[in-house]
């Protein structure tokens, strides 16, 4: 009886071999895994080409909204993003950091062109007009407003600071507070790597 009691222990352990608990993923930011929102986008690139998240599937995606004469959040943001790509060094080439403009009316395909890639050669600009700009806002639950300048083109944008990762799959992970560096994006995004 006890060699039956035993090969039956034996045997439960070895159905559960299959189920051993995966280490869960700990990210340094916000954990949105599974969140209803963030989904996708229809906006054009530096380039003049379409996109949608889809085109970045097999990558892992950095996802900012900004402007390019914003003085301080953006500059910032891109300027982190490049020292994370130099730390992620060889892997930083599985990894694709988007900036979408919430002022398509300023940042024209032109000055993306040059913006953008400025920071490290392989970001992408992103825009849409009013309407599609807006319609991404949205999706993304970001907060985006004029404020009025001394004159009508000096205004300036406030928004939502944060930026988006998404995993190879483009499904949501985690969304990053402005402001703590590198390294904990660094951190993230190799988590998200294997």
């Amino acid at each position: 009886m006890k060699k039956l009691l035993a090969l039956f222990a034996f045997a439960l352990l070895l159905a559960g071999c299959d189920k051993v608990a995966e280490k869960p993923v700990t990210f340094n930011n916000v954990d949105i895994t599974g969140a209803d929102y963030a989904k996708d986008f229809k906006l054009v690139d530096h380039t003049g080409k379409p996109r949608t998240l889809a085109d970045y599937k097999g990558k892992i995606v950095f996802l900012f909204f900004g402007y390019t004469q914003c003085p301080d959040v953006c500059p910032t943001t891109m300027a982190e993003m490049a020292a994370v790509m130099q730390s992620l060094g060889p892997q930083a080439a599985q990894v694709q950091v988007l900036f979408v403009t919430l002022d398509p009316e300023r940042d024209t395909q032109e000055l993306l062109a040059q913006y953008v890639p400025a920071f490290h050669p392989s970001f992408i600009g992103l825009r849409g007009d009013a309407a599609a700009t807006a319609a991404t806002a949205k999706e993304f639950k970001v907060f985006y407003a004029k404020s009025p300048g001394a004159t009508p083109g000096s205004y300036s944008i406030d928004h939502t600071a944060g930026s988006y990762v998404f995993d190879r799959t483009g499904k949501i992970r985690v969304f990053v507070r402005h402001g703590h560096g590198p390294a904990p994006i660094v951190h993230d995004i190799k988590l998200l790597l294997n």
